[in-house]
């Protein structure tokens, strides 16, 4: 799978070609926001080591729309443990001035729809208790919540908490 069209976007696989622009967007995050528990940039290593890490049911995706990028989205490891292997991580980071317009939503039907057809069960998302928009979206389409740590994280001289958001999306068998 490399492209996808999806609600009037496209999706595609993250490659070398995209690594510096998504870099950019969530070093953005890091250096100005909560929405990262990140305190320093990542270097394009790091980040080369995120989003290309070579497994197949683990992948990242550019969202783009008019050619240009509008984020990205990813599902990672939940946990580096075989039990966990039908449950995902997701991600979905937006450029700045991009939040707002549905492109969220979309992104996340998108990686829904992706993580079905790979054979997850689970999809766990975990944000920043500040992160008001994040924590909307992921209720408005499903998602409860299923945790909620206190002052787990420090960034900005203050105390964070996080919410793990969870919604199955498979089978209810086993296989």
């Amino acid at each position: 799978m490399s492209n996808v069209i999806a609600s009037g976007l496209l999706f595609t696989e993250v490659g070398e070609e995209h690594l510096v622009e998504v870099l950019d967007i969530y070093n953005y995050y890091v250096l100005n926001t909560t929405v990262s528990f990140h305190t320093e940039p990542l270097s394009l290593s790091d980040m080369r080591q995120s989003v290309l890490n070579g497994d197949e049911r683990f992948k990242s995706y550019v969202i783009l729309q008019g050619g240009e990028m509008q984020g990205y989205v990813l599902i990672a490891r939940h946990k580096n443990k075989q039990a966990y292997d039908t449950s995902g991580e997701i991600t979905v980071y937006l450029k700045p001035g991009c939040t707002g317009k549905g492109i969220g939503e979309r992104a996340l039907s998108f990686i829904e729809k992706r993580a079905a057809e790979l054979e997850f069960h689970v999809l766990v998302a975990t944000v920043c208790s500040e992160n008001e928009r994040s924590r909307q979206l992921f209720q408005r389409n499903g998602y409860e919540q299923s945790a909620y740590f206190k002052e787990i994280g420090s960034k900005f001289g203050r105390r964070l908490d996080i919410a793990s958001y969870q919604k199955i999306i498979g089978n209810t068998g086993l296989s």
